[in-house]
């Protein structure tokens, strides 16, 4: 942090400006103050001289909204941003976004201050970082905005500040023509390879981050310099100083072939299974970062806005002083003006301690003259993107140098700066005055007469003495080494593979018929320490061709599978923010997911994720059924509908109105169960009983109001009524709660839920539960039974064979259905109770609240297995769910999904959606479901779905 320049704009909208905080490639931090408010935020403003840049303004703001959609948890909810004017000034308006100010460090200032950080900090930074990262992958986009400085450390937990390539880019200078050159870091091995990027590719430099964090250096340094990018396209990484319980995690991100690096919720879920948030609580950096943090708060709050003086608008950056490509002349600066300086040209030894090395520099090229450009609002997503499991073609070259500077659509990876170690330097308070730009001077040039004295510095704390031992600083400068030049000349269109930068995820797009217009960003000159690209590897892209690989590379060895992780996810689905959480979710012979909410039933496809279509009649539906081969049976509240499964067309419609209109008002409840076509549901009614006649002298009584329940069947195929029968009405409103046991040849066994017993019922009952047998044929009431003491919350199954099993006390009892005859009793575990059973086979699989699952033979009650889902404390039990095969058994409670060997109860993995962690520990309340569809089980969350393949 240091003091505003003479030239730092005042004010951002409603903010005042206090202090820089951080200088950045392409924008500086600015802390400033909410005059409305009086909060202290962090201001984002671009460099003035690239705002002029049509397409560094849609990358700013295309990274915004990322931004704006990741607010929450480790990302600081934006608070304004500077809108685009209506009527455009003379020159280009600012551009800035605001954000609530954490006070933090970047990493590569703590590892700085403090050196490397120990092994539970390392858990802690990399779920954070992890966390984030699994948000964006599920949208089917990529972050690319990590690197040393973007991360930062608070007291609570790790925090992200960029959200696209722009953010952590090394450099970015304006050129000729109105093209815009982003300086870049760190390739990642596909990249090199002239690859299309993916989520893995997040995860590759995620491992650089965490290996930079364990050791101060990475993993790619030792050789010569020009060889770096062999080494990171070859080489194995060097971890030996990485602790041992990380080591084998980062290494398996740092895999050169992205199909074996783990998911981010894999790497989230290994370094934290309770949340970077839980293992934070408590504290969790070194003594001498919290003591800095809280230093720069200090320092922060007692920040006054400085004195309004006259601001000097900064002198654009002619094109032609922008660093050239090699062979191009630089022309000197005129006399009596600072020469500007590029990020690499700092002297090693007044470099700052987020000083870059010589990155890779790319250049994006403008559109041709009358090609679309990237629409900035939130639902412009690259006009001809395509879908999440489509794959991803390498994008036409366009070396035109007129237009507007539009990038159109945009794809790529996060590269950050090597981070080797530098020479020592004497350590420094966290918040100190840095040398201005306008001071330094690159290597060999005169330093250029400062043109108005700088503004008083900062109060400086105090410096701490330099300790013995190793100082860790931050990236140490490689010396450039310049591509082979290609057909075009160095930098031209055969200068190295052609790479470009994705969009943040958006909203499905429109399919564009001008996409091979679009421009590219190239790679146009040297590496950390040097980008050696191999002969005929990338083929050079002329206009509309596609880049091919010409070396035949071995196929990728399988991905090792880690134990007790779960596998990747065929696909992950978002249920929409802007509506209502899911009520009822259900499977449609295995094609469909349902979903219903407040607002409409929706349809995702299971084979891939994507959501087909929305039907606003279906909203508060209950769980959708088949109705026959070619419908979706749904029970709305106030009418059945049978959907089309393509399109979600209402092909019949039975309102209640219509089907029992001998009981007007019909309120239909839950439904308590099907078999084939067949379901059973309660519903109530009410009726005025008119009052007796009054005897001679008496005066006439009051009419009475009663609720009248029954119990129906119906046929969803044949769309008619199949019986009712008349049974006690339940608790207000009056609708009884049923659920069927199980359904038998001849009866249909039912229990009714606890809940909505009536007091009279309750105190009849005397504590137990009793369960009711309805003929098949006619819905007539066969008997009412009690099973020992199990009590009306017990939970209760049965199978086919007339046997019942219920929880009795800390027991599971097996009883003859029709005799109530004991059959035998398994001991569960002390101040626990079973949940419900789940018959199958010649096995029944249990659960308890004390986390226990596990199966007994039907006939003796013989124990088979029993194990641990290893979730701490007790809640209540798992919900069990088979495969379609019955070989894995799923247990889903509140905290994670567990998955067992039905046979033998082997722990194969577990999950935790830990995605949604908050930086004080607030997690997704909802409770684990799980649905069987094939080889497919589907956990749901809340919003979030996961699809994994299951045995």
């Amino acid at each position: 942090m240091e003091a505003l320049r003479q030239d730092d704009p005042r004010r951002f909208g409603r903010f005042t400006a206090l202090a820089r905080f951080h200088e950045g490639a392409s924008a500086v931090q600015y802390v400033a103050r909410d005059t409305v408010s009086g909060e202290v935020a962090l201001i984002t403003a671009a460099r003035s001289e690239l705002s002029a840049v049509p397409a560094y303004r849609r990358r700013f703001q295309a990274e915004a909204r990322t931004a704006e959609r990741l607010a929450g948890g480790w990302v600081a909810p934006p608070l304004d941003t500077g809108e685009e004017p209506e009527t455009p000034a003379d020159g280009p308006e600012p551009l800035w976004t605001a954000a609530g100010y954490v006070p933090a460090l970047p990493l590569a200032e703590a590892i700085g201050i403090a050196g490397p950080l120990d092994e539970r900090a390392l858990r802690i930074l990399g779920a954070g970082i992890a966390e984030i990262l699994s948000r964006v992958h599920a949208a089917g986009a990529v972050l690319q905005g990590l690197a040393p400085g973007t991360v930062l450390l608070a007291s609570d937990g790790p925090r992200l500040t960029a959200f696209g390539p722009l953010g952590a880019a090394a450099s970015a200078e304006a050129r000729p023509g109105g093209q815009l050159s982003v300086r870049l870091g760190y390739l990642t091995p596909e990249q090199i390879e002239g690859k299309e990027v993916s989520a893995a590719s997040d995860l590759f430099v995620l491992g650089l981050l965490l290996a930079y964090a364990a050791t101060g250096t990475t993993p790619f340094t030792e050789g010569p310099a020009e060889e770096a990018a062999r080494r990171i396209a070859e080489d194995e990484p060097e971890l030996d100083a990485v602790p041992q319980a990380l080591r084998e995690l980062i290494t398996d991100c740092l895999a050169k072939d992205p199909a074996a690096r783990p998911t981010a919720g894999t790497v989230a879920a290994e370094l934290a299974l309770e949340g970077a948030a839980g293992l934070a609580r408590g504290g969790w950096l070194p003594e001498r970062l919290a003591a800095a943090v809280a230093d720069q708060e200090a320092r922060v709050l007692a920040l006054e806005a400085p004195e309004e003086t006259p601001e000097k608008a900064p002198a654009p950056v002619p094109a032609e002083a922008a660093e050239p490509d090699e062979g191009t002349a630089v022309p000197e600066p005129a006399e009596g003006t600072a020469a500007p300086e590029p990020e690499d040209a700092r002297p090693v030894d007044t470099a700052p301690l987020d000083a870059p090395a010589p990155p890779v520099e790319t250049s994006v090229a403008p559109a041709p003259a009358g090609s679309p450009a990237t629409a900035g609002p939130e639902d412009a997503r690259p006009v001809d993107a395509r879908p999440v499991d489509a794959p991803a073609p390498q994008e036409p070259a366009a070396p035109v140098a007129t237009g507007d500077g539009d990038i159109g659509e945009d794809r790529g990876t996060t590269r950050f700066l090597n981070t080797g170690p530098r020479p020592p330097q004497s350590d420094r308070p966290t918040t100190q005055l840095s040398l201005p730009h306008e001071l330094v001077a690159p290597p060999g040039a005169s330093p250029a007469p400062v043109a108005q004295p700088m503004p008083p510095a900062l109060p400086v704390a105090p410096v701490a003495p330099q300790q013995p031992g190793p100082t860790y600083g931050g990236p140490a400068p490689y010396p450039a080494a310049a591509l082979p030049a290609g057909p075009a000349g160095s930098g031209g269109a055969g200068g190295g593979p052609m790479v470009s930068l994705p969009l943040p995820p958006a909203p499905a797009p429109v399919p564009d018929p001008a996409a091979s217009r679009r421009t590219l960003l190239t790679i146009a000159a040297a590496a950390v320490g040097g980008l050696i690209v191999g002969g005929g590897s990338v083929a050079a892209l002329g206009s509309g061709d596609t880049a091919v690989a010409t070396d035949d590379k071995p196929t990728p060895k399988p991905r090792r599978t880690l134990p007790g992780q779960p596998p990747e996810p065929r696909w992950i689905y978002t249920h929409p923010a802007s509506e209502s959480s899911p009520l009822t979710t259900a499977v449609w012979r295995d094609k469909l997911l349902m979903v219903t909410s407040e607002s409409q039933a929706s349809a995702v496809d299971l084979r891939t994720g994507k959501r087909l279509w929305q039907r606003a009649d279906g909203a508060k539906g209950q769980a959708a059924l088949a109705a026959g081969a070619d419908l979706v049976f749904v029970a709305s509240p106030s009418e059945f509908l049978w959907l089309s499964p393509k399109n979600g067309k209402v092909v019949h419609r039975v309102r209640y109105t219509d089907a029992f209109g001998d009981l007007p008002g019909l309120a239909v409840g839950p439904l308590a169960g099907n078999s084939g076509p067949v379901i059973w549901f309660t519903g109530s009614h009410t009726v005025t009983v008119k009052a007796p006649k009054p005897k001679k002298g008496k005066k006439k009584g009051k009419d009475k109001e009663v609720v009248q329940a029954h119990f129906f069947a119906y046929d969803i195929v044949q769309r008619k009524e199949l019986w009712r029968t008349p049974v006690p009405a339940g608790r207000a409103p009056g609708t009884p709660a049923y659920r069927v046991v199980v359904d038998r040849s001849a009866d249909v066994l039912v229990r009714q839920e606890a809940a909505g017993l009536t007091a009279a019922e309750v105190k009849a009952a005397k504590g137990k539960g009793s369960i009711r047998s309805f003929d098949q044929k006619t819905g007539k009431l066969l008997w009412t039974k009690q099973y020992a003491a199990a009590s009306p919350e017990a939970a209760t199954g049965g199978d086919e064979d007339g046997t019942l099993y219920a929880a009795v006390g800390k027991d599971l009892q097996a009883f003859e259905a029709d005799t109530t005859k004991p059959l035998w009793r398994v001991e569960g575990s002390d101040g626990s109770v079973f949940g419900t059973p789940l018959v199958a086979g010649p096995l029944i699989h249990t659960t308890e609240r004390s986390q226990l699952v596990g199966a007994v033979e039907r006939e003796s009650g013989r124990l088979v297995w029993r194990r641990s889902t290893e979730v701490p404390g007790t809640g209540n039990a798992p919900s069990l769910t088979l495969s379609g095969s019955e070989k894995t058994l799923i247990a889903a409670d509140a905290v994670q999904v567990t998955a067992f060997s039905a046979a033998d109860g082997e722990r194969l993995w577990k999950f935790q959606d830990i995605g949604s962690a908050g930086p004080k520990g607030a997690t997704v309340s909802a409770s684990y479901r799980t649905l069987a569809a094939g080889e497919t089980v589907v956990v749901q969350r809340d919003r979030a779905f996961y699809a994994f393949p299951v045995a």
